[in-house]
């Protein structure tokens, strides 16, 4: 009898949104998420999506996911690595590519608003709740200055 299951990927690549806005007092606040399965702080990400660029597909993970919109910028700010694990129990090693998403409106419901909680955090804050090593790496570098968010102006608007 043959094996029908689909192959897991040596590594695997996905996409990652990066929410944000400014405060009021000018602060950068990030938006994180926690997994479905865990419950743990992370990024909205997911596979890029047929048809869509990886930021087009970013955007889309973070409305899906978080329930938010926004202006998301074409250049990615950065990566992060992380072990992917699927339903049957296995993991493989993977990548996430960040692209910054400027939130201009957060939704009330949006699809996966159940089985996820997000929260506006600091960079700093958000660092430490990130369950990721590498995200929180990459986190504690956009709290410290070494990554810098593009400005709203020079993003590129994609309609939903």
């Amino acid at each position: 009898m043959a094996n029908t299951a689909p192959a897991i990927p040596a590594f695997c690549q996905q996409v990652a949104a990066l929410p944000w806005r400014r405060e009021a007092d000018g602060a950068i606040s990030v938006l994180l998420i926690t997994s479905r399965s865990n419950g743990k702080w992370m990024l909205p990400k997911g596979w890029p999506i047929k048809g869509l660029s990886e930021a087009e597909s970013a955007r889309q993970e973070a409305l899906e996911e978080a329930g938010v919109e926004g202006i998301v910028d074409t250049q990615a700010v950065g990566s992060y690595r992380y072990s992917k694990f699927f339903s049957d129990g296995s993991s493989t090693p993977g990548q996430a590519i960040i692209f910054p998403l400027t939130v201009t409106r957060e939704k009330k419901g949006w699809k996966e608003k159940g089985q996820r909680q997000r929260r506006w955090m600091s960079p700093r804050e958000a660092a430490e709740a990130a369950h990721e090593p590498d995200l929180a790496r990459f986190l504690a570098h956009l709290a410290s200055g070494r990554v810098t968010l593009p400005h709203a102006s020079h993003a590129q608007a994609f309609a939903l």
